[in-house]
């Protein structure tokens, strides 16, 4: 594990990521329970809005960062690294149905086309 992972690892944390895979270090945590449950954009935002500590953005695809910044109006960093989730700890998926070009700067109405979910997991 990475020093910068190392550092992230904080009770209760929120993580911003762009797959619905939840990342689990299970020499740490052997058995875990997740919940899923599908959410809005609005309530996306509140969690965020609400985080007691900063959010730790996982987005690793440049585009997925921009497109997520522009539909949650707030700065969801492009940020390759590896974290594991922890008990307490909670994520918001963003899966996109269809792949980005690469480089493609979409507009407000082409952002409204998109088929994707945003997704909370909770570890618990």
């Amino acid at each position: 594990m990475s020093d910068a992972a190392k550092n992230l690892e904080v009770k209760n944390m929120l993580y911003v990521l762009n797959t619905l895979i939840v990342p689990i270090d299970f020499s740490k945590h052997p058995s875990v329970n997740v919940r899923f449950r599908k959410i809005s954009v609005e309530e996306a935002r509140q969690l965020l809005e609400q985080s007691a500590q900063s959010f730790v953005s996982a987005v690793g695809h440049e585009a997925s960062a921009k497109l997520l910044s522009q539909l949650l109006s707030v700065q969801v960093p492009f940020n390759r690294v590896s974290v594991y989730l922890n008990p307490g700890d909670k994520a918001i998926h963003f899966f996109l149905k269809s792949r980005l070009q690469e480089g493609k700067v979409l507009s407000e109405e082409e952002l409204k086309a998109l088929d994707y979910w945003l997704v909370l997991s909770e570890v618990v």
